[in-house]
């Protein structure tokens, strides 16, 4: 009795699908090299957070000495806020960043500066945002000039 060879174990058979397949690789491989590639836009704008100050409204405001004057305001950025940065110059005083617990596009703060025993003297705030992407905003400013 004769035996049959298995499949994959005839030698003619092999070097048929061989054939076959060899064009089909090449043209598979040239095609990869020449094709376009799929691109996705970057969904950042490329544009730092906006950061307004809603209280005090104005650029320079005259508070009384004694009790805590809160500085208010929002950031903003369609991209995500990551983190708000303040910076206070002349109170003696230091907030630490504000990082949201979840992915927001809006911030709201606020900042209790302390008036006491500082009479006679100026307290410059600024504060800034950073989105998602690592762009960063344009600071805005106000200044408290205790009496």
């Amino acid at each position: 009795m004769s035996e049959k060879a298995g499949p994959g174990q005839n030698p003619a058979s092999w070097c048929l699908w061989r054939s076959r397949l060899s064009p089909v690789l090449l043209v598979l491989g040239v095609a990869c090299n020449t094709r376009d590639r799929l691109t996705f836009p970057d969904p950042s704008d490329g544009v730092g957070p906006t950061t307004t100050i809603d209280r005090p409204n104005g650029s320079d405001t005259t508070v009384a000495a004694g009790a805590d004057f809160v500085v208010q305001g929002r950031t903003v950025d369609l991209d995500g806020v990551d983190t708000v940065y303040f910076l206070v110059i002349g109170g003696n005083q230091h907030f630490n960043p504000f990082v949201p617990g979840q992915l927001t596009d809006t911030v709201r703060w606020g900042l209790p500066l302390s008036t006491t025993g500082r009479s006679g003297s100026t307290i410059t705030v600024q504060v800034y945002g950073v989105d998602i992407q690592g762009n960063q905003g344009a600071p805005s400013t106000r200044q408290v000039v205790v009496q």
